[in-house]
């Protein structure tokens, strides 16, 4: 029988082909051996605003979701691209995404969905929040651009 984490996540890939924000991609990533999909480890990608430094681009990201959720909200960490991690404020060197929404101590609510999720994320790109820095070189440049 399906966990309550499976038959969640079943739905929510359900309702991301029906509906999903122009841009934005998210899908179960294949097991190793290449027989099906692993429901609890997601490939998303997320498009830069027109606009903001971040255009032009996706910018991937791994969801990785335990057998607590929704109860736990899903790791979420950005792809490194040429080794590098994306240089943000509020994305640690490891590529996790510090975001109160992820946070099971803070915002996170298990009604919050995966469409959501990335719809955080893409906004945190463009708003930084200067109350939770993870990286010292990016949260500096960001305050002092800011003056």
């Amino acid at each position: 029988m399906a966990s309550f984490a499976s038959r969640r996540l079943q739905k929510e890939r359900a309702e991301w082909r029906k509906d999903h924000p122009f841009g934005f991609s998210a899908k179960p990533m294949a097991n190793p051996d290449g027989k099906g999909q692993n429901l609890f480890r997601w490939i998303c990608g997320i498009p830069g605003r027109a606009g903001t430094p971040w255009e032009g681009a996706t910018y991937k990201l791994t969801m990785d979701f335990s057998e607590d959720y929704p109860g736990k909200p899903p790791k979420c960490k950005f792809v490194f691209v040429n080794g590098k991690v994306l240089f943000h404020p509020n994305i640690y060197p490891s590529g996790t995404v510090c975001l109160s929404i992820l946070n099971e101590d803070e915002d996170w609510k298990p009604s919050i969905t995966i469409k959501q999720i990335l719809l955080g994320v893409q906004d945190l790109l463009d708003n930084p929040n200067s109350a939770s820095p993870a990286q010292a070189e990016p949260f500096q440049l960001f305050t002092q651009n800011k003056e």
